[in-house]
Formats: structure tokens, C-alpha cells, sequence
């Protein structure tokens, strides 16, 4: 995904609805520190320094919707006691988040204390009751789910084995689902995909996906056969599985299983990263967003969420971050010759980024280069530079000219961030040059007619663009010689 395309994305998100029902649970963390052993058992003693509360499950995952910026409207039960009150408070803090909460009588809210040393659980203490619900509170839940899913762009369905998710809440989100238009996406748990009915996505990770098909899947061809097994033994259309560092697996009924690499983070905590990448694919997708697309995006979300301590949750600004931090690789040579040029370019369109190209003598560098650079960078993922060579400056501008030789001018113009390429032409015009890269984006200055814009006609030909940037004024190479050649006469 190229950061035009993430910008996009996440500017449309902020217009989503998504539907987040399934458990419902409270997530508690304990503090402290240990430094000694309890005198009535060889238990660990901890001493209390803080707590922190957050939702948890299905809660996590609406949250995760709402940090993209989307509305996520949330279906799922609690008790009546003071946990629900928790529960409620912590809803009233996100204002991205709508409630549809049923109240279970004699049932607790789902509640997980984990008690934390030195960055370490200790123990984790759950308060749950995991059977089926009684039947006003089966039947307010469906509505919940029913009122949720109204206008939704999609909907997600969280499965934790807590007994809210089952065959008549199932059939009800399928149900309204169908009539909203909008897309299930299922997060599952047990040995069976079946039981999700015509859900048009299942998202298991790595581990699950072996329960459910009894196959390994250590590496891509196993997770294709298993993938191959879980699609024949249910009628989803299509299966996510992650795959932690891996990255992600994507098998669409009739096509051939897609492999989304992960993207390298610091991993610190994997809580939650299911959460993430499952609110991300589904707001991608409601907004509008190709599956492709809507996983790379996800992808993207849980690559940086592990890399936070806790069940966290990512923001638009922090996804663009770390696009924008691999976009500019600072390690590859910058000036190229032609055929490296073009070889580089490809890979870089086949990857899916955008690429600008532009060119000029840039003989003194001056202000007025760096402002018009820094404008055609800003119109494209990738901006390569053609320079002119020495003779061809010299054809161009007369004796005396260029200042600078080509392999001079080229490093420093290497050496801005705003470009990622440079490549030397000989010629009198980058016809050529434009011709063999091919580029999505032709770039000159404002001082130019579009139709006088060298490789316009033939840019345009394949679909590209072709943008004029805004000139500097008082600034040339030109002037800025004579004002030199003036003060070394005097």
C-alpha cells in the first residue's frame, strides 16, 4: 500500500460504520513488585503500585475501530454489577464508540485480572460464566446486534467461546447483515469453521487454523493445503489466516492463496494483535478498500500494534508513520544508470508505489531547486531525477557551462530526501529516459505550457498525470552566475 493510497484510506475511514458484537469482556492489570516469597506458601508476594482497566474481546476490538477513526457500534453483554459499571465508563471516555449493551441478570461480567511484575504475569484470575444465555437476554441480543449492524460498511464478529456467540446470534448477524450489504467478517474460535454459516471472511491465526483442519502449517505451502481444507469443510467465501512474523495468508474462493509479508517491528507485546489487524481489514473494507488493500492495511496496523505493551490500539498518524518510515529506503544507491533505473522502477510499481520522474541541468543548486524538488516529491511515492550530462548541459546553456560536472551535480542532488533516484541522459530532451521508465507522474515548472512539456503526450498516453510546480521567483542558475562572473570583475 502506497502512503497516497493509506492517506486515502484513512480519510475515507472517518465516514465508516462497523459493527463489532460477540463477548464482551473487562481487561484488569494489576502492578506491583516482588521481592520476596510468602512465609505461607512458595508463592510469590506482590506488593500493589497501580491498576489499569480496558475492554477486552470484543470491547478491544471496537476500540481498535474507533482509533482508525471510524464509528464502531458495539453489541454484547454484561452483568448487573459493578464491573458492568466499569464497562460503561470506559465506553463513555471513546467517543467513537457506540453502545448496544444487554444486561444478563444472574450472569457476571466476563472479567480477566492479570497480575503483572517486572513486565511478567504472575497469574491471571478470570471471572466468567461461559453457557448459553437465557432466552430475554438470547433475544435483546440479537436486537443489539440487529441495531448495531443498521447503516454498518461492515461487521465484525468476535467469537471468545463465552457463550454469546452462538447458532441464533449467528443466523441473526448473517441475517441482517445481508440486508445492510455489508461484509462478516468472523473471528473465530473451536474446531469448526461451519458453524459461521456464508460469512464472507473467517480470520483465524496459525494455531487455529491447524485445530480446525488437524494439518500443519509451518510454512506457505502447508498453509496453503490447510487453507485449501478449511474452505472445502465450511461455505465461507474466503479465510485470513496470520501468521504473527510471517505476515498473513489470504485464500478467496477460486483463486490462488495470496501471501502478505510481515512488516518488520520490534515485537513487545503480540495482546491484542488479532484485535488490530481484524478492526483494520474491516474498516479498510467498508471503506471501499480492495481485500487485497484491506489486508496490507491490516498488516500494517499489527505490525505496529506489537510493538506496544498491553492491549493497545494504533492511530491513522502512527500507521502513516511507519509507511512512510519503510517508504524511503536510505540503504539502495540513489544514482543509477539507465537500465538499473528502469529495473528499479518496476519493482517499485510492481510494489504499488507511485513514480514521478522530473530533470533539468541543476547546475548551481539554489533554493528555488530544493522548493520545486520538494513539490514533485510530494506528488509521488518515488521521484527519480533525470540529469543532464555534461555535453548536453553544454549544447543546452553554451561554452562555459556546466559549472558543476554531472557526476558533482548528481551526488548532491543524491544527497536531498526528497529524491530517491538519479539518473544521467545524454540527449538534448528526456524523451527517451521517460519513454524506457515509464513514470505515473511527469513534473516541470509552472513556467511551462503543458502541451511544451517534453514527454507530456506520451505520459498521458499510459494514464499518468502531468503536474506543474510552482517557480520560485529571484532564483536561477543563470543569474546567479552572472551576479559571480560581476563580482570577481570588480
Amino acid at each position: 500500500m502506497t502512503l497516497a493510497r493509506l492517506q486515502h484510506l484513512l480519510g475515507r475511514a472517518e465516514a465508516v460504520r462497523v459493527a463489532c458484537i460477540g463477548d464482551l469482556m473487562l481487561d484488569r492489570y494489576i502492578y506491583g513488585d516482588v521481592a520476596r516469597v510468602s512465609p505461607e506458601a512458595p508463592i510469590p508476594v506482590l506488593i500493589h503500585r497501580s491498576e489499569a482497566t480496558m475492554l477486552g474481546a470484543v470491547g478491544n476490538v471496537a476500540r481498535n475501530v474507533a482509533s482508525l477513526g471510524a464509528l464502531a457500534a458495539m453489541a454484547g453483554v454484561v452483568g448487573a454489577d459493578p464491573a458492568a459499571d466499569d464497562v460503561a465508563r470506559l465506553i463513555a471516555g471513546e467517543a467513537q464508540l457506540e453502545p448496544h449493551l444487554v444486561v444478563a441478570q444472574g450472569r457476571p461480567t466476563i472479567v480477566k485480572s492479570r497480575f503483572v511484575a517486572s513486565g511478567q504475569q504472575l497469574l491471571r484470575l478470570d471471572y466468567e460464566e461461559d453457557g448459553d444465555l437465557e432466552a430475554p437476554a438470547q433475544a435483546q441480543l440479537e436486537e443489539a446486534a440487529r441495531a448495531a449492524i443498521s447503516s454498518a460498511g461492515a461487521v465484525i464478529l468476535s467469537d471468545y467461546a463465552k457463550g454469546s456467540v452462538n447458532p441464533s446470534l449467528i443466523e441473526a448477524v448473517l441475517a441482517a447483515a445481508k440486508a445492510a450489504g455489508a461484509p462478516v467478517i468472523v473471528d473465530p474460535k473451536g474446531r469448526s469453521f461451519a458453524k459461521y454459516g456464508d460469512a464472507d471472511l473467517i480470520k483465524p491465526n496459525a494455531k487455529e487454523l491447524a485445530l480446525v483442519t488437524d494439518l500443519p502449517v509451518g510454512n506457505d505451502e502447508e498453509v496453503e493445503v490447510a487453507l485449501s481444507a478449511a474452505l472445502a469443510s465450511c461455505s465461507a467465501r474466503a479465510i485470513l489466516v496470520t501468521r504473527a512474523g510471517a505476515g498473513m495468508s489470504l485464500a478467496v474462493r477460486g483463486r490462488p492463496v495470496a501471501h502478505f509479508p510481515g512488516r518488520a517491528q520490534a515485537v513487545f507485546d503480540v495482546s491484542g494483535a488479532g484485535d488490530t489487524s481484524i478492526a483494520a481489514l474491516s474498516v479498510a473494507w467498508a471503506a471501499g478498500a480492495s481485500i487485497e488493500d484491506a489486508v496490507s492495511f491490516a498488516v500494517l496496523a499489527s505490525g505496529v500494534v506489537v510493538g506496544k505493551v498491553g492491549t493497545a490500539t494504533v492511530s491513522p498518524a502512527e500507521l502513516l508513520a511507519a509507511e512512510a518510515l519503510l517508504a524511503k529506503p536510505v540503504a539502495a544507491p540513489k544514482i543509477v544508470d539507465r537500465d538499473a533505473a528502469a529495473r528499479q522502477v518496476k519493482e517499485w510499481k510492481e510494489a504499488g508505489y507511485s513514480v514521478g520522474f522530473t530533470n533539468g541541468c541543476f547546475d548551481i543548486l539554489h533554493v528555488g531547486h530544493v522548493t520545486y524538488l520538494e513539490q514533485a516529491s510530494a506528488w509521488c511515492d518515488r521521484l527519480v531525477l533525470g540529469v543532464n550530462s555534461d555535453a548536453s548541459v553544454r549544447r543546452l546553456k553554451g561554452e562555459g557551462r556546466p559549472v558543476n560536472d554531472a557526476q558533482s551535480r548528481a551526488r548532491v542532488l543524491a544527497g536531498l530526501a526528497c529524491i530517491d533516484l538519479v539518473v544521467e541522459f545524454d540527449e538534448d530532451t528526456p524523451l527517451e529516459l521517460i519513454t524506457t521508465l515509464r513514470p505515473d507522474v511527469l513534473v516541470k515548472g509552472a513556467d511551462y505550457a503543458k502541451a511544451d512539456v517534453v514527454g507530456a503526450r506520451e505520459v498521458e498516453s499510459w494514464g499518468g498525470v502531468v503536474r506543474l510546480a510552482e517557480i520560485v521567483d529571484g532564483y536561477s542558475t543563470t543569474s546567479t552566475i552572472s551576479r559571480m562572473s560581476g563580482a570577481e570583475r570588480k
